[in-house]
């Protein structure tokens, strides 16, 4: 069994592969968390600075950063156009653990949107089209007829168009930090910041 309390300390993590620490986590929490292991929050903000945070799913990660989707007409869509900066936070309750991520914003391609637009299941391509999502709506009923209607029209013509605006962000990772519950509130905590093609980390003050 996994010895969950020994692996921020450990000699042979090496202090240049924070992202294979992440994997490592990412595996586990997988197996022990009930409900959705990938659900992350994540924060923004305007221009002037007002912080606004909400809660995704991770849908891709590797080298060049974790990956998220997401109506870019929506709020969090129109602040990471205002402000390509944003953070990143898994907390697995089950593992008493969290990563704390965070760094600047790139748009996916289009081809990696419409890959992964079409990849889920249809009424969730539909569901997400039909909606004006963080807008104003004047009764839930409204977007209920406007889902049945689209779901019926793209049933005929066998497909579900990606909206221009349904996109996908993945943040590049600058800063990883790495927090492990320990009793009396002893913490562990591992700071990894980027510098230059890799990586300087130090244990934090709980």
């Amino acid at each position: 069994m996994t010895d969950h309390n020994a692996l921020l300390t450990e000699s042979e993590i090496p202090s240049s592969d924070p992202l294979g620490l992440f994997e490592r986590w990412f595996a586990e929490a997988r197996e022990a968390e009930p409900n959705d292991s990938n659900a992350m929050a994540l924060a923004t903000a305007t221009p002037e600075g007002a912080p606004s945070v909400r809660m995704v799913l991770l849908k891709g990660h590797g080298p060049e950063g974790f990956t998220f989707y997401t109506n870019a007409e929506s709020r969090k869509g129109t602040q990471i156009h205002a402000n390509m900066q944003a953070a990143l936070l898994f907390h697995w309750k089950s593992l008493r653990r969290q990563i704390r991520i965070e760094g600047p914003l790139e748009e996916v391609s289009s081809e990696m949107a419409d890959a992964y637009f079409h990849s889920r299941p249809f009424v969730s391509q539909v569901g997400s089209a039909a909606s004006d999502q963080s807008r104003p709506l004047d009764h839930r009923q409204t977007y209920v007829n406007r889902v049945e209607e689209l779901e019926a029209a793209c049933r005929e013509a066998g497909e579900v168009p990606r909206p221009p605006h349904w996109t996908g962000f993945t943040l590049a990772p600058e800063r990883i930090e790495f927090w492990l519950d320990r009793p009396n509130r002893l913490h562990d905590r591992r700071e990894f910041i980027r510098d230059g093609d890799g990586w300087r980390d130090t244990l934090l003050y709980p």
